[in-house]
């Protein structure tokens, strides 16, 4: 069948753009279900804290993924800059991961403990105060939203039956570590949780030292 045969029939062109995406699709993910690697956690990997389940719900909610990616990728010039390359463990207690593969703005898969909750704090409200040549919006409004009572706890108990493993009392206990918690302290808490699982970092350091010694 010649192209523009296709390129003439809609109705076959939409045939094949879904069995391209079917095919396509298949190949990717696939090999995916196969492999233990994508199903485990990272060595060393966390659960996150209340706060930082609701930061992340604020980070989706404001369509942050739009302008950062969270997946370092195994390229020289990314690893020198933001560290380890990102492994599959890291990301499974995500629904849904945030690799994306847009960077207006830099990667965040390795941004905590690199700035001070102040910084973030004035970043976020207004990011020129900081970082002049910013383009990124503030989000100033976060500073006064809180979260409705039961919220975070749902969140919470939607993961768990996606597999996430919280217990009934991190549940439990989510409204009472929320007290007196904006929306902004939750986003700055879930950027700070963005780190490297402690176990990869010590692989990653000791390889550097077997590659300097050889």
């Amino acid at each position: 069948m010649k192209h523009e045969f296709i390129e003439q029939h809609v109705g076959w062109m939409a045939v094949a753009i879904f069995l391209a995406i079917v095919i396509g699709g298949m190949v990717e993910i696939i090999p995916l279900m196969n492999q233990r690697a994508a199903a485990q956690p990272a060595e060393g990997l966390k659960l996150r804290s209340p706060l930082e389940v609701a930061g992340r719900e604020v980070y989706l909610r404001e369509g942050c993924y739009n302008c950062h990616s969270q997946q370092v990728r195994y390229l020289a010039e990314e690893v020198l800059r933001y560290g380890p390359p990102a492994q599959m463990g890291e990301f499974v207690y995500d629904h849904p991961f945030q690799w994306g593969s847009k960077r207006t703005g830099p990667d965040l898969s390795r941004v905590g403990g690199r700035y001070s909750d102040e910084w973030h704090r004035i970043h976020l409200i207004s990011p020129r105060a900081v970082v002049p040549e910013s383009n990124m919006p503030g989000y100033p409004w976060l500073e006064h939203q809180q979260f409705k009572k039961g919220e975070v706890s749902a969140m919470m108990r939607a993961l768990s039956r996606v597999g996430v493993p919280f217990s009934e009392s991190d549940i439990s206990g989510a409204e009472e570590q929320m007290q007196g918690k904006s929306r902004l302290d939750a986003l700055i808490s879930y950027l700070q949780s963005l780190k490297v699982p402690e176990a990869t970092k010590n692989q990653a350091r000791i390889s550097s030292t077997e590659e300097l010694a050889s």
